[in-house]
């Protein structure tokens, strides 16, 4: 039902990323951007420098699910989907821009299958273009605001700017914990914090943006909001799942989050149940960053002794079954409700 929902949400979203952001840049649409051009603008210099990175990553495909999120909620409160659809490039731009410069902090090779932006186009255009993509599409929030009205439109940017600084706290979070050298353990309850720093960030905010756009009052919003966090939290905790037990579909290196050091969920609860040695073990292997085939092989072998894998599957049912409770006596009975519920499962048993 989800694949469906999305497939047929992917070509309306991808044509609104379309409308935002032409494949060939004039002086006039730079000037929709950035204000009336004083001097003289390189066309070709902001062309290949921001524009060409943006749509080799877009064009790459994604589920385009946060965007698809916030229809489905603006249209459970009621809204207009053409009225919606202009505003979904918003948490999809974001998103992309937050791959861009992850891949670099985090020194990945593949991204959806090909290299990594910044290994083709450098580093210094693809942490310039990642960040770009966090405000470009704000444009349609300026643009729109005689059409939503003032209130609506200061709630939007108000929503934006929080959910911003919380997912630069999460990232901050993950790269602290994955360059330090493990000294501390980390406990689940900060790891569930962080990503929901990180990662249901954008969830929070595009189920927010659908909420305010479809008319939903503050008590409403904020509990739409704690749904699609929870969403945004079990879809990075089954990404670390794939990361070390990945399908055949996986785009992405198998072991990358070893080689990063990074600890997750499935890490914190294996290093409850190995003895001391196994546990030193794995973290010895966490703190090189190593690349060596052998000694991933040998962390995902030590994880996999555990219940560690399990208990992360458990804890994003867990999870989303809890937000779920709350959101669903808000959201009026029909076919929207039905898709967001499905939505959700659908995210928590993917396997890309």
């Amino acid at each position: 039902m989800i694949k469906t929902f999305l497939e047929k949400q992917k070509p309306k979203i991808d044509a609104e990323i379309e409308k935002l952001l032409n494949r060939k840049w004039s002086k006039k649409e730079i000037e929709r951007f950035v204000g009336k051009i004083e001097y003289e603008i390189d066309e070709k210099g902001a062309q290949n420098s921001l524009l060409i990175p943006i749509w080799d990553l877009l064009d790459r495909g994604g589920k385009r699910w946060r965007p698809a999120l916030m229809l489905s909620i603006a249209k459970s409160f009621g809204a207009n989907e053409e009225q919606i659809l202009p505003f979904t490039p918003i948490p999809e731009l974001i998103h992309n821009g937050t791959l861009m410069v992850d891949d670099i902090e985090d020194r990945s090779e593949l991204r959806r299958g090909k290299k990594a932006i910044h290994l083709i186009y450098g580093e210094d255009v693809a942490i310039n273009t990642g960040n770009a993509m966090y405000y470009l599409p704000l444009v349609i929030i300026k643009e729109k605001e005689g059409e939503i009205g003032e209130k609506k439109a200061k709630k939007l940017y108000e929503v934006y700017v929080e959910e911003m600084i919380k997912l630069a706290f999460g990232q901050g979070l993950d790269i602290w914990w994955h360059n330090k050298e493990h000294g501390e353990k980390i406990s689940e309850n900060e790891y569930l914090q962080m990503t929901a720093f990180k990662t249901g960030t954008l969830a929070r905010m595009a189920a927010k943006f659908g909420a305010i756009l479809g008319g939903a009052n503050d008590g409403e919003i904020k509990k739409i909001g704690k749904f699609a966090e929870s969403i945004g939290v079990a879809f990075q905790i089954q990404d670390d799942v794939l990361n070390i037990a990945p399908s055949k579909e996986w785009g992405k290196s198998i072991g990358d989050d070893i080689t990063e050091g990074k600890i997750t969920l499935i890490v914190i609860k294996a290093l409850e149940e190995l003895d001391e040695k196994k546990g030193k073990q794995l973290m010895q292997i966490l703190s090189e960053h190593t690349r060596d085939k052998k000694k991933i092989e040998t962390a995902i072998s030590l994880i996999k002794e555990t219940q560690g894998v399990e208990y992360a599957k458990n804890k994003t049912k867990e999870l989303v079954k809890s937000a779920w409770r709350d959101v669903e006596k808000i959201l009026p009975e029909g076919e929207n409700k039905k898709t967001l519920e499905a939505f959700a499962n659908y995210l928590i048993e993917r396997e890309i």
